[in-house]
Protein backbone atom coordinates (compact mmCIF):
# COMPACT_ATOMS: atom_id res chain seq x y z
CA UNK A 1 0.00 0.00 0.00
CA UNK A 2 1.29 3.28 -0.54
CA UNK A 3 0.86 5.91 2.29
CA UNK A 4 1.26 9.69 2.24
CA UNK A 5 1.62 10.84 5.62
CA UNK A 6 0.76 14.87 6.10
CA UNK A 7 2.57 16.23 9.06
CA UNK A 8 4.57 18.99 10.38
CA UNK A 9 7.92 18.07 11.44
CA UNK A 10 8.55 16.93 14.55
CA UNK A 11 9.22 14.19 16.88
CA UNK A 12 5.78 13.19 17.44
CA UNK A 13 5.28 12.30 13.91
CA UNK A 14 9.00 10.45 13.49
CA UNK A 15 8.35 8.21 16.23
CA UNK A 16 4.86 7.10 14.66
CA UNK A 17 6.31 6.83 11.27
CA UNK A 18 9.04 4.81 12.39
CA UNK A 19 6.50 2.03 13.70
CA UNK A 20 5.52 1.29 9.45
CA UNK A 21 9.51 1.15 8.77
CA UNK A 22 9.20 -2.77 7.96
CA UNK A 23 5.20 -3.10 7.88
CA UNK A 24 6.13 -3.17 3.73
CA UNK A 25 4.31 -0.55 2.82
CA UNK A 26 5.56 2.12 0.29
CA UNK A 27 5.80 5.10 2.74
CA UNK A 28 5.90 9.03 1.73
CA UNK A 29 6.14 12.16 4.00
CA UNK A 30 4.57 15.53 2.20
CA UNK A 31 5.89 18.30 5.08
CA UNK A 32 3.05 20.67 5.21
CA UNK A 33 5.02 23.06 6.36
CA UNK A 34 7.48 22.82 3.27
CA UNK A 35 10.17 24.40 5.34
CA UNK A 36 12.15 21.30 6.67
CA UNK A 37 15.25 19.94 5.05
CA UNK A 38 15.46 16.42 4.69
CA UNK A 39 15.20 14.15 7.84
CA UNK A 40 17.54 11.59 8.75
CA UNK A 41 15.20 9.82 11.86
CA UNK A 42 12.92 8.68 8.87
CA UNK A 43 15.25 8.55 6.31
CA UNK A 44 13.63 5.42 4.72
CA UNK A 45 10.67 7.88 3.80
CA UNK A 46 10.41 8.96 0.80
CA UNK A 47 10.30 13.05 1.44
CA UNK A 48 8.71 15.51 -0.09
CA UNK A 49 10.57 18.97 1.73
CA UNK A 50 11.85 21.96 1.46
CA UNK A 51 9.34 22.99 -1.36
CA UNK A 52 7.63 25.64 0.14
CA UNK A 53 9.73 29.12 -1.22
CA UNK A 54 9.64 30.09 -4.76
CA UNK A 55 12.69 31.96 -4.14
CA UNK A 56 15.05 31.53 -0.62
CA UNK A 57 16.67 34.96 -1.55
CA UNK A 58 20.02 35.93 0.63
CA UNK A 59 19.46 37.43 4.17
CA UNK A 60 15.69 35.68 4.38
CA UNK A 61 16.26 34.63 7.58
CA UNK A 62 17.83 38.39 9.15
CA UNK A 63 14.42 40.17 7.51
CA UNK A 64 12.61 37.10 9.00
CA UNK A 65 14.16 37.88 12.55
CA UNK A 66 14.52 42.00 12.41
CA UNK A 67 11.87 43.43 9.60
CA UNK A 68 8.82 40.86 10.58
CA UNK A 69 5.80 42.90 8.56
CA UNK A 70 7.78 43.21 5.57
CA UNK A 71 9.35 39.32 5.81
CA UNK A 72 5.45 38.47 5.71
CA UNK A 73 4.22 40.89 3.44
CA UNK A 74 7.17 39.66 0.93
CA UNK A 75 6.03 35.53 2.06
CA UNK A 76 2.37 36.53 0.52
CA UNK A 77 4.15 36.47 -3.26
CA UNK A 78 7.26 34.27 -2.05
CA UNK A 79 5.31 31.26 -1.35
CA UNK A 80 3.82 28.10 -3.11
CA UNK A 81 0.21 27.13 -2.46
CA UNK A 82 0.11 24.05 -0.71
CA UNK A 83 -2.90 22.35 -1.08
CA UNK A 84 -2.26 23.18 -5.29
CA UNK A 85 1.59 21.79 -4.81
CA UNK A 86 -0.11 18.61 -2.16
CA UNK A 87 -2.47 17.77 -5.51
CA UNK A 88 0.56 17.68 -7.62
CA UNK A 89 2.39 15.68 -5.23
CA UNK A 90 -1.01 13.06 -4.44
CA UNK A 91 -1.25 12.98 -8.79
CA UNK A 92 2.32 12.05 -9.14
CA UNK A 93 2.55 9.68 -6.42
CA UNK A 94 -0.98 7.97 -6.68
CA UNK A 95 -1.17 6.95 -3.06
CA UNK A 96 -3.70 4.24 -1.65
CA UNK A 97 -4.02 6.12 1.82
CA UNK A 98 -3.29 9.56 2.57
CA UNK A 99 -2.83 9.86 6.48
CA UNK A 100 -3.15 13.65 8.03
CA UNK A 101 -1.74 14.17 11.49
CA UNK A 102 -3.42 17.09 13.33
CA UNK A 103 -6.51 18.74 12.16
CA UNK A 104 -5.84 22.29 11.69
CA UNK A 105 -1.95 21.88 10.60
CA UNK A 106 -2.16 18.77 8.05
CA UNK A 107 -6.04 18.56 7.14
CA UNK A 108 -7.40 22.02 6.59
CA UNK A 109 -4.69 23.05 4.12
CA UNK A 110 -5.65 20.45 2.07
CA UNK A 111 -9.53 19.30 2.52
CA UNK A 112 -10.35 21.05 -1.01
CA UNK A 113 -8.18 18.41 -2.39
CA UNK A 114 -9.06 15.43 -0.43
CA UNK A 115 -12.99 16.79 -1.43
CA UNK A 116 -12.32 16.24 -4.82
CA UNK A 117 -10.97 13.31 -4.56
CA UNK A 118 -13.69 10.89 -3.03
CA UNK A 119 -12.23 7.88 -3.44
CA UNK A 120 -8.72 8.41 -1.69
CA UNK A 121 -8.69 6.84 1.65
CA UNK A 122 -8.45 9.39 4.17
CA UNK A 123 -6.84 9.04 7.94
CA UNK A 124 -6.86 11.96 10.73
CA UNK A 125 -4.53 11.29 13.57
CA UNK A 126 -6.22 13.78 16.71
CA UNK A 127 -3.63 15.38 18.58
CA UNK A 128 -3.26 17.02 22.20
CA UNK A 129 -5.68 19.85 22.19
CA UNK A 130 -6.57 19.55 18.27
CA UNK A 131 -10.32 18.88 18.77
CA UNK A 132 -10.71 19.87 22.32
CA UNK A 133 -9.08 23.28 22.54
CA UNK A 134 -9.68 24.74 19.04
CA UNK A 135 -13.67 23.84 18.96
CA UNK A 136 -13.95 26.98 21.02
CA UNK A 137 -13.23 28.85 17.93
CA UNK A 138 -14.98 29.40 14.97
CA UNK A 139 -12.92 29.62 12.08
CA UNK A 140 -11.46 26.38 13.82
CA UNK A 141 -14.80 24.59 14.03
CA UNK A 142 -15.46 25.77 10.68
CA UNK A 143 -12.41 23.45 9.25
CA UNK A 144 -13.03 20.43 12.07
CA UNK A 145 -16.77 20.70 10.81
CA UNK A 146 -15.45 20.26 7.17
CA UNK A 147 -13.00 17.91 7.89
CA UNK A 148 -14.06 15.30 9.78
CA UNK A 149 -17.24 13.86 7.36
CA UNK A 150 -14.91 13.63 5.09
CA UNK A 151 -12.53 11.53 6.85
CA UNK A 152 -12.72 7.94 6.55
CA UNK A 153 -10.55 6.78 9.54
CA UNK A 154 -9.70 8.36 12.82
CA UNK A 155 -6.96 7.45 15.50
CA UNK A 156 -6.91 9.52 18.46
CA UNK A 157 -4.83 9.90 21.71
CA UNK A 158 -7.45 9.28 24.38
CA UNK A 159 -11.18 8.30 24.09
CA UNK A 160 -12.63 11.97 25.00
CA UNK A 161 -11.53 13.06 21.31
CA UNK A 162 -13.68 10.26 19.12
CA UNK A 163 -16.56 11.53 21.23
CA UNK A 164 -16.15 15.17 20.01
CA UNK A 165 -15.23 14.00 16.24
CA UNK A 166 -18.66 11.80 16.31
CA UNK A 167 -20.16 15.11 17.16
CA UNK A 168 -19.20 17.22 14.44
CA UNK A 169 -19.82 14.34 12.10
CA UNK A 170 -17.09 11.86 11.56
CA UNK A 171 -19.31 8.83 10.70
CA UNK A 172 -16.03 6.51 9.62
CA UNK A 173 -14.15 3.82 11.36
CA UNK A 174 -12.35 4.58 14.81
CA UNK A 175 -9.12 2.61 14.63
CA UNK A 176 -8.46 3.43 18.53
CA UNK A 177 -6.65 4.87 21.27
CA UNK A 178 -2.98 5.41 20.82
CA UNK A 179 -0.17 7.56 22.19
CA UNK A 180 0.55 10.53 19.76
CA UNK A 181 3.99 8.78 19.01
CA UNK A 182 3.72 5.86 18.96
CA UNK A 183 4.80 3.20 22.50
CA UNK A 184 7.92 3.83 24.02
CA UNK A 185 11.28 1.77 24.20
CA UNK A 186 11.34 0.63 27.85
CA UNK A 187 14.41 -1.27 27.01
CA UNK A 188 16.54 1.92 26.45
CA UNK A 189 14.58 3.88 29.25
CA UNK A 190 15.60 1.29 32.17
CA UNK A 191 19.28 2.09 31.67
CA UNK A 192 17.97 6.13 33.03
CA UNK A 193 16.13 4.70 36.16
CA UNK A 194 17.36 5.02 39.56
CA UNK A 195 16.04 3.42 42.59
CA UNK A 196 13.72 5.40 44.47
CA UNK A 197 15.81 5.63 47.65
CA UNK A 198 18.42 7.74 44.99
CA UNK A 199 15.32 9.87 43.58
CA UNK A 200 15.17 13.33 44.55
CA UNK A 201 13.60 15.68 42.37
CA UNK A 202 10.07 16.93 41.81
CA UNK A 203 10.09 17.77 38.22
CA UNK A 204 7.46 20.19 36.52
CA UNK A 205 6.99 20.70 32.85
CA UNK A 206 7.61 24.67 32.39
CA UNK A 207 5.11 25.71 29.92
CA UNK A 208 2.33 28.40 29.93
CA UNK A 209 1.80 29.98 26.52
CA UNK A 210 -1.05 28.63 25.13
CA UNK A 211 -2.60 26.23 26.98
CA UNK A 212 0.28 25.23 29.70
CA UNK A 213 -0.76 26.28 33.55
CA UNK A 214 2.99 26.03 34.95
CA UNK A 215 2.44 29.75 36.67
CA UNK A 216 -0.04 28.30 39.02
CA UNK A 217 1.94 25.42 40.00
CA UNK A 218 4.62 27.85 40.67
CA UNK A 219 2.60 29.65 42.78
CA UNK A 220 1.49 26.84 44.75
CA UNK A 221 5.28 25.67 45.49
CA UNK A 222 5.93 29.14 46.46
CA UNK A 223 3.95 28.49 49.73
CA UNK A 224 5.97 25.38 50.20
CA UNK A 225 9.30 25.83 51.47
CA UNK A 226 9.84 24.31 54.05
CA UNK A 227 8.17 21.59 52.97
CA UNK A 228 10.27 20.84 49.94
CA UNK A 229 13.61 21.89 51.30
CA UNK A 230 14.82 18.31 51.05
CA UNK A 231 13.50 17.72 47.18
CA UNK A 232 15.40 19.37 44.42
CA UNK A 233 12.69 21.21 42.16
CA UNK A 234 13.35 21.14 38.38
CA UNK A 235 11.43 22.77 35.70
CA UNK A 236 12.09 21.66 32.19
CA UNK A 237 10.95 23.38 28.85
CA UNK A 238 10.59 26.32 30.58
CA UNK A 239 8.90 28.76 27.82
CA UNK A 240 9.17 33.22 28.05
CA UNK A 241 5.99 33.39 29.83
CA UNK A 242 7.16 30.89 32.35
CA UNK A 243 10.60 32.56 33.22
CA UNK A 244 8.72 36.37 32.71
CA UNK A 245 7.22 34.94 36.20
CA UNK A 246 10.46 33.39 38.05
CA UNK A 247 12.09 36.86 37.47
CA UNK A 248 10.02 38.07 40.19
CA UNK A 249 9.35 35.35 42.09
CA UNK A 250 11.02 34.12 45.04
CA UNK A 251 11.84 30.29 43.51
CA UNK A 252 15.36 31.78 41.41
CA UNK A 253 16.35 32.87 45.25
CA UNK A 254 15.90 28.85 46.54
CA UNK A 255 19.12 26.51 46.24
CA UNK A 256 17.16 23.74 45.60
CA UNK A 257 14.96 25.23 42.51
CA UNK A 258 16.24 25.42 39.13
CA UNK A 259 14.40 26.05 35.92
CA UNK A 260 16.01 25.40 32.18
CA UNK A 261 14.39 25.75 28.52
CA UNK A 262 14.44 23.40 26.04
CA UNK A 263 16.70 20.36 26.17
CA UNK A 264 16.87 17.39 24.54
CA UNK A 265 14.72 14.08 24.98
CA UNK A 266 17.74 12.03 25.93
CA UNK A 267 17.88 14.95 28.64
CA UNK A 268 14.65 14.71 29.81
CA UNK A 269 14.22 11.09 30.00
CA UNK A 270 17.49 11.17 32.49
CA UNK A 271 15.99 13.77 34.52
CA UNK A 272 12.78 11.55 34.81
CA UNK A 273 15.17 8.62 36.18
CA UNK A 274 16.26 10.77 38.92
CA UNK A 275 12.47 12.05 40.01
CA UNK A 276 10.15 11.23 42.20
CA UNK A 277 7.13 13.36 41.29
CA UNK A 278 6.69 15.12 38.01
CA UNK A 279 3.42 17.93 37.28
CA UNK A 280 2.18 19.03 34.44
CA UNK A 281 -0.40 21.41 33.97
CA UNK A 282 -2.66 22.69 31.54
CA UNK A 283 -6.01 24.23 30.45
CA UNK A 284 -6.20 21.68 27.46
CA UNK A 285 -4.54 18.50 26.36
CA UNK A 286 -5.20 15.28 25.39
CA UNK A 287 -3.65 12.36 26.62
CA UNK A 288 0.32 14.26 27.71
CA UNK A 289 2.96 12.05 25.93
CA UNK A 290 5.69 13.50 28.63
CA UNK A 291 2.89 12.26 31.62
CA UNK A 292 3.20 8.92 29.96
CA UNK A 293 6.66 9.11 29.25
CA UNK A 294 7.23 10.11 33.26
CA UNK A 295 5.21 6.96 34.12
CA UNK A 296 7.28 4.41 32.08
CA UNK A 297 10.26 5.60 33.96
CA UNK A 298 8.45 5.00 37.45
CA UNK A 299 7.48 8.70 37.75
CA UNK A 300 4.27 10.15 40.22
CA UNK A 301 2.34 11.72 38.05
CA UNK A 302 -0.01 15.46 39.39
CA UNK A 303 -1.36 15.91 36.00
CA UNK A 304 -4.25 18.12 34.59
CA UNK A 305 -7.69 16.39 33.21
CA UNK A 306 -8.76 18.81 31.21
CA UNK A 307 -12.03 17.40 29.50
CA UNK A 308 -11.44 14.33 31.55
CA UNK A 309 -8.93 12.43 29.11
CA UNK A 310 -5.77 12.27 31.91
CA UNK A 311 -8.61 10.29 33.85
CA UNK A 312 -8.86 7.19 31.29
CA UNK A 313 -5.55 6.24 32.10
CA UNK A 314 -5.00 7.80 35.80
CA UNK A 315 -6.97 6.53 39.21
CA UNK A 316 -7.04 9.91 41.33
CA UNK A 317 -5.57 9.09 44.66
CA UNK A 318 -3.88 5.54 43.33
CA UNK A 319 -1.59 5.26 40.52
CA UNK A 320 -1.30 9.74 40.13
CA UNK A 321 -2.93 12.64 41.58
CA UNK A 322 -5.20 14.42 38.74
CA UNK A 323 -5.69 18.76 38.83
CA UNK A 324 -9.09 19.22 38.22
CA UNK A 325 -8.77 23.04 38.19
CA UNK A 326 -5.50 24.22 36.29
CA UNK A 327 -5.81 28.05 37.80
CA UNK A 328 -6.76 26.56 41.48
CA UNK A 329 -3.31 27.41 42.92
CA UNK A 330 -5.00 25.93 46.54
CA UNK A 331 -5.72 22.44 45.64
CA UNK A 332 -2.85 22.07 43.42
CA UNK A 333 -0.44 22.92 46.58
CA UNK A 334 -2.49 20.33 48.33
CA UNK A 335 -1.78 18.04 45.73
CA UNK A 336 2.10 18.59 45.84
CA UNK A 337 1.48 18.14 49.93
CA UNK A 338 -0.41 14.83 49.52
CA UNK A 339 1.99 13.45 47.09
CA UNK A 340 5.06 13.81 49.95
CA UNK A 341 3.63 11.29 51.60
CA UNK A 342 2.86 8.47 48.75
CA UNK A 343 5.10 5.53 48.77
CA UNK A 344 6.11 5.42 45.48
CA UNK A 345 7.63 1.65 45.72
CA UNK A 346 3.66 0.57 46.48
CA UNK A 347 2.21 2.35 43.42
CA UNK A 348 1.85 -0.30 40.69
CA UNK A 349 1.38 1.17 37.14
CA UNK A 350 2.82 -2.56 35.37
CA UNK A 351 -0.17 -2.94 33.46
CA UNK A 352 -0.53 0.46 32.07
CA UNK A 353 3.45 0.44 31.48
CA UNK A 354 3.74 -2.71 29.48
CA UNK A 355 0.64 -1.78 27.20
CA UNK A 356 2.96 1.06 26.34
CA UNK A 357 5.61 -0.47 24.77
CA UNK A 358 6.86 0.27 21.67
CA UNK A 359 7.08 -3.59 20.40
CA UNK A 360 3.09 -4.07 21.37
CA UNK A 361 1.87 -0.51 19.80
CA UNK A 362 3.78 -0.65 16.79
CA UNK A 363 2.22 -4.57 15.97
CA UNK A 364 -1.37 -3.34 17.04
CA UNK A 365 -0.70 -0.06 14.36
CA UNK A 366 0.37 -2.34 11.57
CA UNK A 367 -2.20 -4.74 11.53
CA UNK A 368 -4.20 -1.48 11.27
CA UNK A 369 -3.10 -0.07 9.00
CA UNK A 370 -3.42 -3.82 7.00
CA UNK A 371 -6.99 -3.55 7.69
CA UNK A 372 -6.74 -1.09 5.77
CA UNK A 373 -4.99 -2.13 3.05
CA UNK A 374 -7.74 -4.80 2.93
CA UNK A 375 -10.66 -2.56 2.66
Amino acid sequence: MKIVLVSIPNLHFFRWTNQLKDSGHEVYWFDISGMSPRVEKISWVQQKVNWKLKINYWGRSFVKKHFPKVYKFVQKYNEKNTALTFEYYLNHIQPDVVHSFALYVSCAPIISVMEKKTNLKWIYSSWGSDLFYFQNFTESLNDIKRVLPRVDYLFTDCKRDYAIAKSYGFTGRFLGVFPGGGGFDLVSMEAFKLPYKKRKIILIKGFQGRSGRVIPVFKAIEKLQNELINYQIVVFGTDVEAFSYLESSVLLGWDNFKAVGKISHVEVLQLMGKSLIYIGNSNSDGMPNTMLEAICMGVFPIQSNPGNATEELIQDGINGLLIEDCEDVTSIEKLILESLYIDFEKINNDLLIRSLDTIIIENKVQAIYKTISDD
